[in-house]
């Protein structure tokens, strides 16, 4: 994602362990949680990407927008996602 310019930095975060409940059944995962700083325009494609690659049926994938931040580090991330 981040040569394809889909967002300007990754963070992978892990291994952690996961509860959730899938197929009416608990089930107990390792599993590293993925960061992508990316804008708000981008979401739609990240959100492909990662359904088109992930190997779970429905990954966890939400958008938390970004309310503020240092104006060089936003205008960093502008540029790096665009071609």
């Amino acid at each position: 994602m981040i040569e394809a310019r889909l967002g300007a930095c990754a963070q992978i975060v892990g291994p952690i362990t996961s509860v959730f409940r899938w197929n009416g059944e608990v089930q107990t995962e390792q599993e590293w949680r993925l960061e992508i700083k990316t804008t708000a325009d981008r979401v739609t494609a990240v959100t492909a990407y990662i359904k088109d690659n992930h190997s779970y049926d429905v990954p966890e994938i939400i958008a938390i927008p970004i309310a503020g931040g240092s104006a060089e580090y936003l205008s960093w991330l502008i540029t790096e996602t665009r071609s």
